[in-house]
């Protein structure tokens, strides 16, 4: 499986942010989007996932032969995407939290217990189960935003800035659940400005703006 972004083109307003893009990110190999603030590091990640509707061109999810084409519209279904701000409530423990998007995700059989416990466990959250989330730290409520990629299976990650306000345990730690992602043949796409930690990765260099020159390759630019 993989990721096909063919000739887009994205406009915020009256800005074209991004303009005649394409590029594929394989199963088992990450896609680190890189480039200087304001290039659409943001903007093509939301657009992926859905939030945000190009102007021209498509997105699909090229399936294995026994499979069909999953486009545009659908590609939203089978992706995690963990964004800017962490997606919680602060009024609400931990465990309600992950517990609220373990009802709203479908997690494959497995019961709405264990797929907290899992998550939980999984980023090193389980002592802060019956904290309410208001009262954890920045690095902490970055770790139960991400603990949503523990609770449902999604092909697609799609990550933006994750490492932001992680220790370099917590960082470590999300590598290594990618790296899984990865050896299990999941897609990742992740925009950074910093390394992640995880082995071989591509690289989509956006350039300045206000026509990014995007490149795909393996090393970092």
């Amino acid at each position: 499986m993989l990721l096909h972004a063919d000739n887009l083109t994205i406009e915020r307003g009256v800005r074209t942010i991004i303009s005649g893009l394409s590029f594929s990110a394989e199963a088992g190999k990450a896609l680190l989007v890189v480039g200087p603030n304001g290039a659409g590091k943001t903007t093509l990640i939301r657009t992926i996932a859905g939030f945000i509707a190009p102007s021209a061109g498509t997105i699909a999810l090229k399936g294995d032969g026994q499979t069909r084409d999953i486009t545009d519209d659908d590609v939203a279904e089978h992706c995690h995407y963990v964004g800017h701000l962490s997606g919680i409530k602060a009024s609400l423990t931990a465990a309600e939290n992950l517990a609220f998007w373990a009802t709203y995700l479908d997690g494959g059989g497995r019961t709405i217990e264990e797929r907290v416990d899992t998550a939980l466990s999984r980023f090193s959250l389980a002592a802060l189960a019956d904290y309410p989330a208001g009262l954890l730290s920045a690095g902490q409520k970055r770790r139960l935003g991400l603990a949503r990629l523990c609770l449902a299976e999604r092909p697609l990650w799609l990550l933006d800035e994750p490492t932001v306000s992680l220790d370099t345990a917590s960082a470590e730690l999300l590598a290594r659940l990618i790296g899984e992602h990865l050896v299990n043949g999941g897609l990742v796409i992740a925009a950074t400005h910093l390394p992640l930690g995880i082995e071989e990765p591509r690289y989509l260099r956006l350039g300045a703006q206000p026509s990014p020159d995007a490149s795909v390759g393996d090393r970092a630019p």
